[in-house]
């Protein structure tokens, strides 16, 4: 069997599976920028809402830093992988970019 993983055939934001006879490009997690293989302790670098925690890349839970993210009057901060939304406080809406009550 060739190796044909060793010429680098794959995308940057994939890694390559060398198989009997053949190769396979697989799509690095999505905590990655750039990897070795699949999961997130195979990042080359961390993608922009993920840190580098025991060898792994893991999500930033932004709703948690010292700083609030989420500034505007009765708004709610919602963690998502790799990111944050903000959202109106429950009995509140979205009127115009303020959450007023409903």
């Amino acid at each position: 069997d060739l190796d044909e993983c060793a010429a680098s055939p794959c995308k940057d934001h994939q890694y390559c599976l060398n198989t009997d006879g053949s190769f396979s490009c697989k799509a690095c997690d999505a905590s990655c920028v750039g990897c070795t293989g699949e999961g997130s302790d195979k990042c080359k670098t961390c993608a922009s809402g993920y840190m580098k925690e025991d060898e792994k890349c893991t999500d930033i839970d932004e709703c948690n830093l010292p700083e609030k993210v989420c500034v505007k009057e009765n708004q709610d901060c919602v963690n998502t992988s790799g990111s944050y939304n903000c959202v109106c406080s429950e009995g509140f809406e979205d009127k115009d970019g303020r959450c007023v009550q409903t």
